[in-house]
């Protein structure tokens, strides 16, 4: 088990006061690509108690009931666990949540987003422990969802290989991405994400760096952040007893002129909040230079600069980015022992293009077929019902 926050103690700790029991809240789901949208989820879940402690499916149970996961459940168990709210992580927790898993557990309730999850069948995962009043509501955030990014893959994949501008036709498949014929739910689908100087104040940890900390600087797309990224960080982190580690983020057109393609497949913002999220990392610098200059660096009197394996593309005059580090005796290479790219994600979703297609398709088939259910529930006259709750 990883403690919640940076370092021993945790960042998003709160005393317990009074003796006062603590109040343990479960969160559960898939967690596949996970991205800020399922961040903000177990941030608004970890506010409602003390602990939190999150189940995550196997892709044996996800493959039954929505379709093939992008990532395996060693990388999504790991992934959760780099979240800095997230106390507690439990494998191959079951699809359905029930009173029995609330209580192995000692789980006071447990918390989801305003959306719902289906089982194969159709029937709400949360029923029974909505129904014992064990359940309590957050909101989903809006312009993100996994079915949104698996379409921006396939969409970017599409475009970038025949090299020319979205077309009419383009356009209308970006809008109409795993879509059920004539489907739509207010879960499923894509919006706009609009950022918000609060929403950056709720994901920092707003703390500084202390006397005796060991301050390292990693920069990167951070793309898609994913469990490669995680294993990168995680080893920074361990380089030092007592580390504060600052990302910089580079803008989007940097982004673009050295990953070409369509990249980034998230934008600045969207890169940032997921970033912030992780445990490992105590500062994001939004927009920072390819670069890494003298300017930079004693600005926030940076002790170690690290970069991964990964190839490092000179800047657009020619000039090795790190050089400056190099002169200082302060850059280290390391080695993740992880070699997923974002690239290798866009590959592992254009391999599986027409099963991730089918699930979301699938998904949302299910959701409309529910909400009609429920529709049609709400309108009969009271005694009328033919659905027992």
């Amino acid at each position: 088990m990883i403690r919640n926050g940076h370092g021993a103690l945790g960042g998003a700790e709160r005393p317990v006061t009074g003796g006062r029991r603590d109040v343990r809240v479960w969160c559960d789901g898939c967690y596949d690509m996970v991205h800020y949208g399922h961040s903000n989820q177990l941030r608004q879940a970890r506010a409602m108690g003390d602990y939190l402690i999150v189940g995550v499916h196997t892709d044996e149970e996800i493959s039954k009931h929505k379709g093939p996961p992008v990532f395996t459940q060693e990388e999504r168990y790991k992934m959760v666990q780099a979240i800095k709210w997230v106390d507690e992580v439990v494998p191959a927790a079951p699809y359905v949540t029930t009173l029995e898993t609330l209580d192995k557990y000692n789980c006071d309730f447990c918390v989801h987003g305003n959306d719902i999850t289906l089982t194969v069948d159709g029937r709400d995962t949360y029923e029974e422990v909505k129904q014992a009043g064990r359940y309590r509501e957050c909101k989903r955030t809006q312009g993100v969802s996994t079915t949104d990014l698996v379409g921006r893959m396939l969409l970017v994949t599409k475009a970038h290989h025949r090299g020319q501008e979205m077309s009419s036709e383009y356009r209308e498949y970006a809008d109409s991405f795993g879509k059920c014929p004539g489907g739509r739910n207010p879960w499923t689908g894509v919006s706009q994400f609009l950022q918000t100087s609060q929403k950056i104040i709720q994901f920092a940890s707003g703390k500084e760096p202390q006397p005796g900390d060991t301050i390292i600087y990693v920069a990167g797309a951070f793309d898609l952040f994913h469990i490669g990224h995680v294993d990168f960080l995680e080893k920074v982190h361990g380089l030092t007893e007592r580390p504060y580690v600052i990302a910089g983020l580079h803008f989007d057109q940097e982004v673009n002129h050295y990953k070409g393609k369509n990249y980034p497949i998230m934008n600045l913002h969207e890169r940032t909040l997921s970033v912030l999220a992780c445990r490992y990392v105590s500062e994001v610098v939004i927009g920072a230079p390819y670069s890494v200059t003298a300017e930079l660096l004693d600005h926030f009197k940076v002790d170690l600069v690290c970069h991964g394996k990964t190839e490092i593309v000179p800047d657009k005059d020619g000039s090795d980015p790190y050089q400056e580090p190099k002169r200082r005796g302060i850059f280290c290479q390391i080695d993740s022992r992880n070699d997923l790219t974002t690239d290798l994600i866009v590959q592992r979703i254009i391999k599986n293009r027409l099963e991730y297609e089918a699930r979301n398709q699938k998904k949302e088939a299910k959701e409309l077929a529910f909400l009609e259910a429920m529709r049609q529930q709400e309108s009969q006259p009271q005694g009328e019902s033919d659905y027992d709750f």
